[in-house]
């Protein structure tokens, strides 16, 4: 496997994560190639742009999410432009008690130069 590009897709990992905890939706957006894809189930969602991400996000978190962590990245496949990744996804409340660990494929690629998610797949059902 390509080890820049795991390293480089790992680093947009830890900044989506990052971003998304801090309610930052400009730094999602830089973690995001969009149109962005999100195959959840049977159900394909599509942003053509960043405008209605987080929003999308926190419906889909519920109103108590706290925040979320990586249980585990590990990267299955890489080649100097795209890497997927099997990526644990745990979200927990304000308390920080579990809310729902999933785990999901993502897709991490370098377009014009830059890295970003392109895709992710996984059997989440959202909270509301």
């Amino acid at each position: 496997m390509n080890d820049k590009a795991i390293e480089a897709a790992l680093d947009v990992m830890v900044r989506h994560v990052d971003a998304l905890n801090a309610r930052d939706p400009e730094g999602v957006a830089r973690t995001l190639h969009f149109p962005h894809l999100r195959l959840a189930g049977d159900t394909v969602k599509t942003w053509e742009n960043h405008r209605n991400y987080m929003d999308d996000f926190h419906r889909r978190a519920g109103g108590n999410w706290g925040h979320t962590e990586w249980g585990h990245l590990k990267p299955l496949q890489a080649s100097s432009t795209k890497v997927h990744i099997d990526a644990l996804v745990q979200r927990f409340d304000r308390a920080g008690d579990p809310i729902v660990s999933f785990r999901s494929l993502w897709v991490v690629m370098e377009i014009d130069g830059v890295w970003g998610a392109k895709f992710r797949s996984s059997f989440a059902q959202d909270i509301s």
